[in-house]
């Protein structure tokens, strides 16, 4: 869990020094839409956020329908143990 921490703590260092050296105004423009004065740092993690967003729906989507499947199939086998277990065991064929 510790490496975990020190591991956000250095990226969290790195996008702090980035933005501090890419805080130059830029224009821009989509479509219809025109700013002007948007910080570099503040256009690239913006982007890099939305493509987080962007790739993290399908996957959270993804994982939801992994784990509800899963469920589903342990209580399948749930059942079908709780089944078996009421059932009585034959005996063994005796043969001639």
């Amino acid at each position: 869990m510790g490496i975990g921490y020190l591991v956000v703590a250095l990226l969290a260092a790195v996008v702090a020094v980035f933005a501090l050296q890419n805080g130059t105004p830029t224009p821009v423009r989509f479509l219809v839409w025109n700013l002007d004065g948007v910080p570099l740092a503040g256009l690239i993690l913006g982007a890099f956020a939305a493509g987080l967003v962007i790739a993290g729906v399908p996957l959270g989507i993804q994982r939801w329908r992994a784990r509800s499947r899963a469920q589903q199939l342990d209580t399948r086998i749930r059942n079908l143990e709780a089944q078996r277990s009421k059932t009585p065991e034959t005996p063994p064929h005796a043969g001639p």
